[in-house]
């Protein structure tokens, strides 16, 4: 399977988002995403997103048999490290789901209809869900999704028109391997779980892909735009890498 991700991946001028598939390890469901990176020199594997993704690097040209034979080395380490994460926190009622980086009791009505809403009892940050307790998370990260839509496309907006770029599209998905992308021809991308995040964060988030519609690298003048559009880009990126792995390990499925 690992060559057939490798072997219909396209070579876009621009570099692709990783090929996923899955696998089970340790007794948990995980994403495995080979990329080929052009400055790799030699393949890499890392575990992410709270025990949800494995991502292998590989240099470019890496024939998918040695990509094969690399990760079945490595198995028993992945299992051993995998073992060590604790259980993969559920959304169930009583928990505490955040939203824009405040805590929400998860609360479920089963007599209420509709989709779940984000409301204020007595001073508690409160996500109501109603019908059967089966869809609460589903319902509940289509709350995030409705956020998302509602507040990335606003930013994009304004950052957009601070550098004169114009964005053909905007996407929304469930990424475990990156929080955001932006395509050669102007399509942005972005995870809905980054509404678990504080503002500035989001904010961040949106001013960094936008900044790739003006400079599609990670050199000095892509952070310096990027600091231009979101002053706190060095708060919210330190925040990201802290915390961002618990927001990708929190189970909607």
């Amino acid at each position: 399977m690992i060559a057939r991700l490798l072997r219909t991946r396209p070579k876009p001028a621009e570099p692709a988002p990783p090929r996923a598939m899955r696998l089970e390890v340790a007794g948990r469901a995980v994403t495995l995403s080979v990329v080929e990176n052009a400055r790799a020199r030699r393949m890499t594997l890392r575990i992410g997103a709270g025990g949800r993704r494995i991502g292998v690097t590989v240099p470019p040209g890496t024939d998918p048999r040695a990509v094969e034979r690399f990760v079945a080395r490595h198995h028993g380490w992945l299992e051993e490290r995998l073992a060590r994460l604790p259980d993969r926190p559920q959304v169930r009622p009583g928990v505490k789901i955040p939203l824009r980086g405040v805590p929400h009791l998860v609360v479920h009505e089963p007599e209420r209809r509709g989709a779940a809403v984000a409301e204020t009892r007595d001073g508690v940050a409160v996500l109501a869900v109603g019908g059967d307790r089966r869809h609460l998370p589903r319902r509940i990260a289509d709350l995030l999704k409705r956020a998302a839509k509602a507040d990335i496309e606003r930013l994009v907006a304004g950052h957009a028109a601070t550098v004169g770029r114009r964005v053909r599209a905007i996407r929304y998905r469930d990424t475990s391997s990156r929080w955001g992308s932006c395509t050669a021809d102007g399509t942005l991308s972005f995870s809905w779980r980054i509404m678990m995040a504080p503002p500035v964060v989001i904010d961040y988030l949106v001013a960094h892909e936008v900044a790739h519609l003006e400079e599609m690298n990670h050199g000095p003048r892509f952070w310096a735009l990027c600091r231009t559009l979101c002053p706190r880009t060095d708060e919210a990126k330190a925040w990201l890498k802290r915390n961002g792995d618990a927001l990708q390990a929190i189970a909607f499925d």
